[in-house]
């Protein structure tokens, strides 16, 4: 779908990232499992569900892929580049297949179901192709593989959404957790392929939910991510209490768990954002204000060719609601360059809206055709990937010069900081974000530890850090 030029690392489309060994509940293994995760935050909770399923059946973890039984590639879709990466580490784990030829090679997630004819076709050392739908069956697919067939289901589910499957916290700070709240996508828009390689929305038990998150915090943890392609659309009917379960609702059964528990979401659709929600968020000190508010494009024509059902004046008029009833929310966003069809003065409108909503950040690509989306069936990829880059590179340097003004905005306030760790650039340095989702950065002073709150006035920043000192402790967190 998409190709990216920006120069800002999303957290939320990390590649190639192994985990390092697990130990659960002191129980030994018998064989040993590797996995790398590529894109979303949504594949690297899905590889903390496989991992749980992976213990229960005698695997642990390694973060040494040569020491591996198993090892499994949890793929994305989303760009042409990611599944390239994962085609070169498939070459990579076939050359150490071949010094050990016990070894089980998967391919997991959305590049799995979308790609599982040509897997089994070309990638001759791949013992296994699993859907993200299927991973309960991955034992008997291990079997079917350790016995030579090629074990494969990429069967899509209407009501899986592994409620009952404890995740295993693999590669974690200790701080910081995902939690699913739903899977699937029924906003068909033109140039995604996720509702084709996650299939239609479910939501999950909202009680299970919050089971989850209470069991993290009793653990240490101190902030929770809510996750779902859109969260927003969140709907579960409490049989118990004879009614449904909103996403605001929701919202808040999870911040009543403890004023110390920080409670984030993505990803937001803009037309399922509600009144609701952001009054209750604005309810909860411990309900971060941040919003991922993808736009895509300022374009009312390019929005309708992408099936996004509103329009540049609609958008624009929810983020001054937004502002309205949150005024120190942060937002960031999703925007596409050179679309099918898009004129210059298509991409002069999503300049126009970058700079009316003043984005905190955004994750900036330009199109690339994938194929099986709506897009691909009905439109002309027809702008030259040259206007394209040089769209792309508007967009970018706009980004970076509003990251720095609302960063420089920020300098001489003072914010509750959750510690995540080390500055990754000084020891001598703590790392966290405050509610708005930025990145603070500041000397390590008195005693304290990862997963505490301090208060740090901002002295200094970049476009992509704030620089601050602690100037006192913050006392627990609560309703306002």
């Amino acid at each position: 779908m998409l190709e990216s030029l920006s120069s800002k690392v999303h957290e939320e489309e990390r590649q190639g990232e192994a985990y390092a060994p697990a130990t659960v509940d002191g129980r030994s293994f018998r064989k040993k499992f590797y996995i790398e995760s590529y894109g979303c935050q949504m594949n690297f909770s899905d590889s903390e569900i496989v991992a749980s399923i992976l213990n229960d059946n005698g695997f642990g973890a390694t973060g040494n892929y040569a020491e591996a039984d198993l090892v499994l590639l949890n793929t994305c879709s989303i760009r042409e580049k990611a599944e390239q990466t994962v085609r070169n580490r498939l070459q990579l784990f076939r050359q150490v297949k071949k010094t050990k030829p016990g070894m089980l090679i998967g391919v997991l997630g959305c590049m799995a179901e979308r790609l599982k004819s040509k897997f089994l076709e070309e990638e001759k050392l791949i013992d296994m192709v699993v859907g993200p739908d299927a991973y309960r069956t991955l034992p008997q697919l291990i079997d079917e593989a350790e016995g030579g067939q090629k074990a494969v289901n990429v069967l899509l589910s209407r009501d899986e959404t592994y409620a009952d499957i404890a995740p295993v916290r693999l590669d974690s700070n200790g701080v910081s957790a995902f939690v699913s709240i739903m899977r699937g996508c029924n906003n068909m828009c033109a140039f995604c392929v996720v509702p084709f390689t996650r299939g239609r929305e479910r939501s999950r038990d909202a009680a299970s939910i919050v089971r989850e998150c209470a069991g993290l915090f009793e653990q240490g943890f101190r902030e929770v991510t809510l996750l779902g392609q859109n969260v927003d659309s969140y709907y579960w009917f409490d049989e118990a209490s004879d009614k449904p379960v909103t996403f605001a609702q929701l919202l808040e059964q999870v911040a009543l768990i403890d004023p110390l528990l920080r409670v984030r979401f993505s990803t937001s659709h803009p037309k399922d954002i509600t009144d609701e929600v952001l009054y209750t968020m604005a309810k909860y000190e411990n309900i971060c204000k941040y919003i991922h508010l993808p736009v895509q494009s300022g374009s009312t024509r390019i929005l309708q060719l992408m099936n996004r059902t509103y329009t540049r004046e609609w958008y624009m008029a929810k983020v001054d609601r937004i502002l309205e009833i949150l005024p120190d929310c942060g937002l960031s966003s999703d925007v596409i360059a050179g679309f099918c069809t898009e004129t210059e003065e298509d991409h002069q409108d999503t300049l126009r809206v970058m700079a009316h909503a003043r984005y905190d950040m955004s994750y900036m690509f330009f199109y690339s055709e994938r194929p099986g989306t709506l897009a691909a069936r009905r439109y002309a990829d027809d702008v030259p990937e040259a206007v394209k880059k040089r769209r792309l590179d508007e967009i970018v340097k706009l980004q970076n010069r509003l990251s720095l003004e609302k960063n420089r905005e920020d300098v001489g306030k003072t914010y509750t900081v959750l510690i995540e760790g080390d500055s990754r650039k000084s020891s001598a340095d703590w790392r966290g974000r405050n509610s708005q989702n930025k990145v603070v950065v500041f000397p390590k002073a008195g005693s304290y530890q990862k997963g505490d709150y301090v208060r740090v006035s901002i002295e200094d920043c970049t476009g992509a850090t704030l620089i601050g000192r602690i100037v006192e402790p913050k006392m627990p967190l609560g309703k306002k």
